[in-house]
């Protein structure tokens, strides 16, 4: 089978609204050449749009003409480098997700140890310096670091609600998956190791999190805004 019919059948397979780049298609990069070719000629007929440099989509046709991708699709090439995540959305839309805010950011935040700064439109973000390297398997866990680093700071949420929410969340997560948040936040500002430290311990967590406590100063008090009655285990912690 030819190049340009590979490509034209992998792409009539696609869903529409999701954006891919040459790394999706069934080629060699040897044939990116003669991919980019029969890309232009299905642009000519309206079948693909370019969304940025390498990037297209399938739009969605309607009576009022061509959609573009909704924001998670449009920023999804910018957190992907050759099919492997390289990035994440953090700050206030992530806060969103995890019900932390009902407030969405006008300039999203991605996490990432790579520079990437996006104004296309509707679309605008910044990049932010992740504290790991980032990967499909840790970005979650890395986000979730992320929102107890910025609990002051979350927009219409208070310390005590945040830690509440995220107590529950953390109480749901796996042994396994306990172990790697705590070794992702030992590279994390101190007053986080001691938070994540106070929720484990009153969530009576079964994995050893002594290196939390190990970490830090014994000395340091850490100004979080919260009282007991949020969290019983806060003085073990230092915190207040």
């Amino acid at each position: 089978m030819k190049v340009a019919e590979q490509i034209r059948k992998t792409i009539t397979m696609m869903p529409e609204d999701k954006t891919f780049g040459y790394a999706d298609l069934p080629i060699a990069q040897s044939e990116y050449l003669t991919a980019a070719k029969a890309l232009e000629r299905m642009q000519a007929k309206g079948i693909i749009k370019k969304m940025a440099k390498g990037i297209f989509y399938k739009p969605i046709k309607t009576v009022f003409g061509d959609l573009q991708p909704d924001d998670s699709e449009q920023l999804k090439p910018y957190l992907y480098k050759n099919g492997k995540r390289i990035a994440y959305i953090t700050g206030e839309s992530l806060y969103n997700q995890m019900n932390l805010t009902t407030q969405m950011a006008f300039r999203i935040k991605i996490a990432s140890s790579r520079r990437i700064n996006i104004d296309k439109g509707a679309i605008k973000a910044k990049s932010v310096k992740s504290y790991a390297e980032v990967s499909e398997k840790n970005y979650q866990l890395l986000g979730f670091l992320d929102a107890i680093k910025d609990i002051k700071k979350i927009p219409d949420c208070t310390a005590s609600n945040a830690v509440k929410i995220l107590s529950k969340k953390l109480a749901t997560f796996e042994e396994r998956k306990v172990e790697e948040l705590i070794k992702y936040a030992l590279a994390y500002p101190p007053r986080v190791r001691a938070l994540l430290g106070a929720m484990l311990e009153n969530n009576n967590a079964k994995v050893k999190f002594s290196a939390l406590k190990e970490s830090l100063n014994s000395i340091t008090i850490f100004e979080l805004d919260l009282k007991e009655t949020d969290l019983p285990t806060i003085e073990n912690w230092n915190i207040r």
